[in-house]
């Protein structure tokens, strides 16, 4: 799942949640939900909260590394 440049990689507990972290970053920001549909808005709500945020603070948003 990608947005934004940012990606995530999905995993699930065993209750069937979905959950995952913004990739490439240390800030840990996190998102989950309970299917595929709401965990993609919940990643992009996360990515643009992210940025928001870090614009908010006056931080750089951390930039994932693109994969060679």
């Amino acid at each position: 799942m990608t947005y934004k440049g940012y990606s995530a990689h999905i995993e699930y507990d065993e209750d069937g949640i979905l959950f995952s972290q913004i990739a490439g970053t240390r800030d840990g920001v996190g998102f989950h939900a309970e299917n595929v549909e709401t965990l993609r808005a919940s990643f992009r709500e996360a990515v643009d909260d992210y940025i928001e945020t870090c614009g908010r603070i006056g931080k750089d948003p951390q930039r994932p590394v693109p994969a060679e």
